[in-house]
């Protein structure tokens, strides 16, 4: 590679981290905003907060990086063309495809990022989230209610006590528990405190009662008790549950090769394992797939600004189709394993058709009815805009 594909490798690298950091930023926050009752109703601290979504950014990272790099593969080859640059270089002669090798370097580069992404990376940040979130709802009496005020966990359990004395005793406890939709549980007591065992936590409730009303009944059942230990086991990692069962977004990929035998989420759900694996296969191919079609359709010189924004939207449409296919592939693969095929047999065309057109080095034409409807948009819109 000469100084001028290090200048373009530079340039289309430097575009794509500029992308991918302004993409990211939006969608973590788009995110994280909906985990801010951590700071609100579970009385977090940015810290924790921040932390706690911030473990997003790895899967973001994995889906925006090639639709980042054919963003600033496109902004580099319409710069160059703007530049005249391209021009000069294919009237002296010059080849394509020494054109074409900085951004096949970028989009190696960046399929390595995404494969180290899916292997590893984007599974531990996964897990970490996870048992981090289950940390912080493991305390949910001793840190997060407060007296006098009414706490909803998970949108289906609601505490309040009237007081917290300094020994760890809690005072008046009402405690309502909508979990099981089959049957409504109110638990009253006149004070009660949090043990913690090899077993798990619980809440052990002194002097009080519990009403049960289940599912299609009228009329409560009502037991009082002396002593009675609700179970927290929901909230924490404990024993009592075996840690935590992990989906397959949150499985290593080898995990996902060779499940143990005895992987309860495998047995029932195999088709699951099976999608995850592929989608995180094909995930390095989509950057080099990217990178091909974006300099197949943009790179060969054209003469009108008309013919090379109707290639730009043409490279967005097929993008698009071939991540559409992509998801459709999973999404059908977890029933009809065939389909998992249609995301390679896409990704390897479009590489392939992309590098015959490369070869070739001409442009893609559109239609004659396209460019002649793109011309009478155009001058409507000009003309709308005037007036």
């Amino acid at each position: 590679m000469g100084s001028i594909g290090r200048y373009m490798f530079r340039t289309t690298m430097g575009a794509f981290v500029i992308t991918l950091v302004s993409l990211t930023v939006v969608m973590w926050f788009t995110q994280a905003i909906r985990e801010f009752d951590l700071i609100t109703s579970q009385r977090q601290t940015m810290f924790v907060f921040i932390g706690i979504t911030g473990l997003l950014i790895p899967l973001l990272v994995m889906m925006i990086a090639p639709i980042s790099l054919v963003l600033a593969t496109a902004h580099i080859i319409n710069k160059l063309s703007t530049d005249s640059e391209i021009i000069v270089m294919n009237a002296a002669g010059v080849s394509p495809w020494p054109l074409v090798r900085p951004f096949l370097a970028a989009g190696l580069v960046v399929a390595a990022l995404v494969a180290a992404i899916a292997v590893y990376i984007s599974p531990w940040s996964l897990r970490e989230l996870r048992d981090w979130a289950t940390q912080v709802r493991a305390d949910i009496l001793t840190n997060i209610v407060q007296p006098g005020r009414f706490t909803t966990i998970s949108g289906n359990l609601t505490f309040h006590i009237a007081d917290r004395r300094p020994n760890g005793l809690l005072v008046g406890i009402f405690l309502d528990d909508r979990r099981d939709p089959k049957e409504h549980a109110t638990y009253l007591a006149e004070q009660g405190e949090i043990v913690k065992n090899d077993t798990g936590s619980f809440l052990v409730l002194e002097k009080g009662s519990v009403q049960r009303l289940e599912s299609g009944q009228r009329d409560p059942r009502i037991v009082t008790f002396d002593r009675y230990a609700f179970d927290l086991s929901k909230f924490g990692v404990g024993p009592q549950t075996g840690g935590v069962t992990y989906n397959t977004r949150e499985k290593y990929i080898w995990e996902l090769m060779w499940p143990p035998a005895n992987d309860a989420l495998f047995l029932a759900q195999p088709g699951e394992y099976r999608s995850e694996l592929h989608d995180r296969l094909a995930t390095p191919l989509y950057p080099i797939a990217f990178v091909v079609l974006a300099y197949a359709f943009l790179g060969p010189p054209q003469t009108t600004r008309q013919s090379r924004t109707l290639s730009l939207l043409a490279l967005v449409g097929v993008v698009a189709v071939l991540r559409l296919v992509g998801f459709l592939s999973v999404i059908l693969g977890t029933h009809m394993p065939g389909a998992l095929a249609a995301q390679y047999v896409a990704l390897l065309g479009a590489i392939a058709a992309g590098s015959w057109q490369i070869s070739r080095g001409q442009a893609i034409e559109p239609a004659a009815v396209v460019s002649k409807i793109a011309t009478i948009i155009g001058e409507r819109f000009a003309k709308a805009t005037a007036s």
